[in-house]
């Protein structure tokens, strides 16, 4: 499972001109799927991406948490994380696992999360055609991959 968090001042995710999520404060999550994905990654990645120090304290140094910012989260489905553009122009999915693995999944993490942080999780929608806005604070951006733990 691979995740791209992006510290945010506000975000939101539109659907077919409906906005079904909008946040201030808090974090915009991607989210990749693969096949070899289990609660284990989505465990490891909820308490890694709920007690990453990256928001600011009164000294403006990252130094809180999301719990501690009592920030909020948006969730949205990208399989594009796990594009493979080792040949040709044309990136290929093959990696990316498909919905009937993804979803089951996908909504694993989200109320994982929601029970970590105690609040609700916002979320786009699983294969939609999402438009996804945000501002992002910093910027901070970081990327996590729950089979390269680094």
């Amino acid at each position: 499972m691979k995740v791209v968090i992006q510290r945010v001042t506000e975000a939101s995710v539109t659907i077919n001109k409906i906005k079904v999520a909008a946040i201030n404060q808090g974090l915009l999550i991607l989210v990749g799927i693969v096949n070899e994905d289990t609660q284990e990654d989505i465990d490891w990645l909820v308490r890694k991406i709920t007690n990453l120090r990256i928001f600011n304290d009164e000294n403006g140094v990252m130094n809180q948490s999301l719990l501690d910012a009592k920030g909020d989260v948006i969730v949205v489905s990208q399989f594009t994380l796990h594009a493979s553009t080792k040949k040709g122009n044309r990136p290929s999915y093959i990696k990316a696992a498909k919905p009937n693995v993804a979803i089951p999944l996908y909504e694993n993490f989200v109320k994982t999360l929601q029970k970590n942080i105690d609040k609700q999780v916002q979320t786009g929608e699983f294969g939609a055609d999402m438009k996804v806005a945000l501002l992002n604070d910093g910027p901070v951006t970081i990327i996590i991959d729950s089979k390269n733990k680094e």
